[in-house]
């Protein structure tokens, strides 16, 4: 079967559920897009805003305080929001990766640590951990079982290394600029590499109910595992994996029966979070946002901006201002096009006012460099 690139960019957002917003409870919703980006801790908000009916952000809070919903360095590297059941999975899969790159980064090392050392002090840093701790309490711990001092940069690498979920610290997104950390609830197997293998193979699977159909490549990017361990994994799937032909006779997975709408159903208009996760999910990048418009989006340090999703495709991108929201195309856009970002934006500014009016005001200094905006408007709370 070959499928266009306009009916990925469909089978994306219906998954993602940003065709239209489901009534799920936050902990489904969470489970059935995989997991969220959650660098920004208000982020995994306005993506499940944008994908629940009638979401109340009271309910995330609930989910977060009672460790339904966990945050912690996964997939990419990077820091997001998965169900409590599918931690250990996920964290399984991830731990070649996590190894390598922090407890092998030069800057490890060169501080004089080695990831022997870091296995012997992890036991009683994660016993420490079995209460809520404070990172400034962790690392007091870590240099006590060291037996003197340890640089910031290797707590960050153990850190982000250890099976440690971040405990929430209270409003208005749960998490604060001060971190505190927990030991996971059940713990992920380490060194292992049967355990991982299996753990990738149950992640590239979740990933494709979630984002597919896709390629090996995007299968890569979106957890950074290489690309041979991909491979292994999607043989090891077999028969519950059905192949595709993508543009240009690109060999795409999917799960066997899974919803693939048609190129021509409508996507409705979105003020996507920053680093949403359908932005960073694949290789090819052009699934949902334009090639002329990545380097604005995606900009040199990594840093993914909010954006305007119209017709399924990134247009712009906003940020709250005094009063409402900013809205700035990167082309011309219909009448209806503004009529409906126009209403995005009213339901969002419920969610903010409530919270953080501001919520991605100390990234303004992108606006300040200069974005090729056709068009800027305020759309009013």
């Amino acid at each position: 079967m070959v499928i266009t690139a306009r009916a990925l960019n469909r089978s994306t957002l219906h998954r993602q559920l940003l065709l239209e917003r489901a009534p799920l409870g936050v902990a489904e919703a969470v489970r059935r897009v995989v997991g969220l980006q959650a660098q920004h801790p208000g982020s995994p908000y306005v993506a499940l805003w944008n994908r629940i009916t009638d979401f109340d952000p009271d309910h995330l809070d609930k989910a977060v305080n009672g460790y339904e919903l966990v945050r912690s360095t996964l997939m990419r590297l990077t820091l997001h929001l998965v169900h409590a059941k599918d931690y250990r999975a996920f964290r399984e899969a991830m731990e070649p990766t996590l190894r390598g790159s922090r407890l092998h980064d030069p800057r490890f090392t060169k501080a004089g640590f080695t990831a022997a050392d870091a296995d012997a002090l992890l036991p009683d840093l994660l016993a420490y951990a079995g209460s809520a701790r404070t990172g400034a309490e962790l690392k007091e711990r870590l240099e006590a079982g060291r037996g003197g001092p340890v640089e910031n940069v290797v707590w960050r690498m153990i850190r982000q290394y250890a099976p440690l979920w971040h405990a929430p610290t209270g409003p208005p997104w749960s998490f604060g600029t001060a971190q505190a950390f927990v030991t996971a609830t059940e713990l992920p197997a380490l060194r292992d590499p049967e355990a991982s293998a299996a753990g990738l193979a149950v992640l590239l699977r979740r990933y494709l109910e979630g984002f597919g159909p896709a390629s090996i490549p995007d299968m890569a990017q979106f957890t950074t595992a290489p690309r041979g361990l991909v491979r292994e994994a999607v043989k090891a799937l077999g028969d519950e994996l059905e192949r595709l032909e993508g543009p240009d006779g690109t060999v795409l997975y999917d799960v066997p029966g899974a919803d693939r709408p048609g190129e021509d159903v409508p996507a409705p208009p979105r003020l996507m979070a920053m680093w949403d996760s359908v932005l960073l999910a694949y290789a090819d990048r052009s699934r949902i946002i334009p090639p002329e418009y990545r380097k604005q989006v995606i900009r040199v340090n990594g840093d993914t901006l909010p954006t305007l999703l119209v017709d399924g495709y990134v247009a712009g991108v906003w940020r709250p201002v005094d009063g409402g929201i900013e809205a700035s195309a990167f082309h011309p856009l219909t009448a209806g096009d503004w009529n409906g970002l126009a209403a995005e934006a009213a339901s969002l500014g419920a969610l903010l006012t409530g919270r953080d009016p501001r919520v991605y005001g100390r990234y303004d200094h992108w606006w300040a460099k200069g974005l090729p905006a056709f068009e800027t408007r305020v759309l009013p709370y």
